[in-house]
């Protein structure tokens, strides 16, 4: 059927998400009988259920389930733009980042601002000292923190261990349907790989749903998608034009469209392993109702590339091996990662989605999560995507890390009474040593090598006549046992891995924190000048590929 002739008076906002999420649409009235387009299996009692949402007789006709999507995106694009951007803020602006800081905030920062500025003023040293000591003492605390959750994590395998005999057992008439959300913008030179990636998964083809979510404007990602000749599965999302335009405004719209019972997210770079959706099920299906999302853990095709993709290998092993099992043993709020985090999608929507606002979206989400009683699972399949190999994108990516974790800090702390009401005392703390205390952690780092570096190489200038000796030592302790505990964790990192080959390149992490450092003052400058600005990584930069892939073709800009 001609869908420019489908009759827009039948199509109600009421029953806008049923539409696509059912997999039905009116197309046309034929005297008391509406003709209803559909991409499911024909069934009474299916044809009954649209009888009765509709109110009238129906006559069904076969329809794809892209032409769906793409008819009531078309005809509710400014209810589809709405919602995706401030759906979360108007039911709930408090969680909402829109707004950087609340007015409470602003007034608590302005004075807390000019009694420091007061402070300096009248009694520079002392202020000086006292801040240091402050900033010194979070510093610690964060690192000790960091050092703990990882070496208790160290202690247990949570990961939900799938048989490859269960994965056997499961026919493909008992899975259910499941949404893959994949958002690219400005990828076309790596949408081919995509489209391969993404085509050896293990599903049935008719219980699976790919939607590619292109931004509006992003005709050549969309020209590269058709140029590949993806399965009927793989549908394109066109998102509507809007601001702000972040990966997590898209994934709203892909999530109000999704059929799946369950909903995945995948970057454009990313090969997951071709069982991991089964073995998810599988994993859901043991776990209790309350654990909503099972992270796949991350490795990287080109961990060899550089010093760069080395000590990012280095720095998410200990991650997922180590700190995810620690905050999940100690019952703590869990930060999601941005990719391959699998979800219960009913819960997901009564989540509220993602903040499109926040940079750092997945930080946000854990920590929702868990104040409504959710708890993360972990299952035994490895997602390769690319690290990050230069230098100017490494600082960039991190930058918007760090800056949406200062965002899911000042969010979740406007009413910390409320959010200790929620997760109680105990995870409030881990909340704001992990979240709030990550981004101190990094602005402490350039300013403390400095001092450190200039009471050994300046011998004409007297610390210790300027500061007390216990902020001195503290300042050292700081270098020499945070810094070891970092060097040491990292170390750990590999030896699940089986990498071992990557153990004493942990030594140069006191450089690869410097690093993040800069980044971090980048990314408070972005939170002051530009907070919502989405700052992308470049993908298909590596030169590596994965076993099977063809090589990207070189840069040319």
């Amino acid at each position: 059927m001609n869908l420019a002739a489908v009759d827009p008076s039948l199509l109600t906002d009421t029953l806008r998400h049923r539409y696509a999420q059912e997999g039905w649409v009116p197309l046309a009235r034929e005297d008391d009988v509406v003709v209803v387009g559909s991409s499911m299996p024909e069934s009474a009692r299916r044809t009954a259920r649209i009888s009765e949402a509709l109110g009238a007789r129906v006559r069904i006709v076969p329809i794809r389930q892209a032409d769906i999507v793409s008819l009531i995106v078309d005809r509710f694009r400014d209810e589809f733009v709405e919602e995706a951007a401030n759906g979360l803020y108007h039911r709930d602006p408090e969680l909402s980042a829109r707004h950087v800081l609340s007015r409470g905030q602003k007034v608590g920062g302005v004075i807390a601002l000019v009694a420091v500025i007061g402070s300096a003023i009248v009694w520079p040293l002392p202020t000086l000292v006292t801040f240091i000591a402050v900033a010194s003492s979070v510093f610690l605390a964060s690192t000790l923190f960091k050092f703990s959750i990882a070496l208790r994590g160290s202690r247990y395998d949570l990961v939900t261990h799938v048989a490859p005999d269960a994965i056997a057992a499961v026919r493909d008439s008992d899975l259910p349907v499941y949404t893959v959300l994949v958002p690219v913008f400005r990828e076309a030179r790596i949408v081919g790989r995509l489209v391969e990636n993404l085509g050896r998964l293990d599903y049935p083809i008719d219980k699976l749903e790919v939607l590619i979510l292109v931004e509006e404007e992003d005709d050549e990602t969309r020209d590269a998608i058709a140029a590949s000749d993806p399965p009927e599965n793989f549908i394109v999302v066109v998102v509507p034009k809007g601001a702000p335009q972040t990966k997590p405004r898209a994934c709203n719209v892909g999530l109000a469209v999704a059929r799946g019972e369950y909903l995945v997210i995948y970057d454009a770079e990313d090969a997951p392993e071709p069982d991991q959706l089964k073995k998810t099920v599988i994993a859901f299906d043991r776990s209790g109702p309350t654990t909503v999302v099972m992270q796949a853990a991350l490795n990287y095709f080109n961990a060899r590339e550089n010093v760069l993709t080395r000590m990012f290998s280095l720095e998410y092993s200990y991650w997922f091996d180590y700190m995810l099992a620690g905050l999940d043993v100690r019952d703590l709020p869990i930060p999601l990662g941005g990719t391959s985090n699998h979800f219960r999608t009913g819960a997901l929507r009564e989540l509220g989605g993602w903040d499109p606002y926040n940079v750092t979206e997945d930080a946000d989400l854990g920590i929702r999560s868990s104040a409504l009683g959710y708890r993360v699972g972990v299952v035994d399949s490895t997602t390769m995507e690319e690290a990050t190999s230069r230098m100017g994108i490494f600082i960039g990516q991190r930058s918007r890390w760090i800056k949406g974790y200062m965002q899911t800090a000042l969010v979740h702390a406007r009413r910390p009474g409320r959010l200790v009401g929620k997760i109680g005392l105990r995870r409030f703390a881990a909340f704001a040593l992990l979240i709030a205390g990550t981004p101190l952690t990094f602005l402490g780092v350039i300013p403390f090598t400095a001092l450190l570096l200039a009471s050994f190489f300046l011998p004409w200038a007297d610390f210790s006549a300027a500061f007390p000796p216990f902020v001195l030592w503290l300042c050292l302790l700081n270098f020499l046992v945070g810094n070891g505990l970092m060097v040491y964790l990292n170390m750990m990192g590999p030896y699940k891995r089986g990498a071992f080959w990557l153990v004493g390149w942990a030594l140069l992490n006191p450089i690869y924190w410097l690093l993040h450092s800069a980044a971090s003052y980048k990314a408070l400058w972005q939170l002051i000048t530009k907070p919502h600005y989405w700052q992308k990584t470049e993908h298909g930069m590596s030169t590596f590929v994965l076993e099977g892939d063809a090589a990207p073709e070189p840069r040319r800009d």
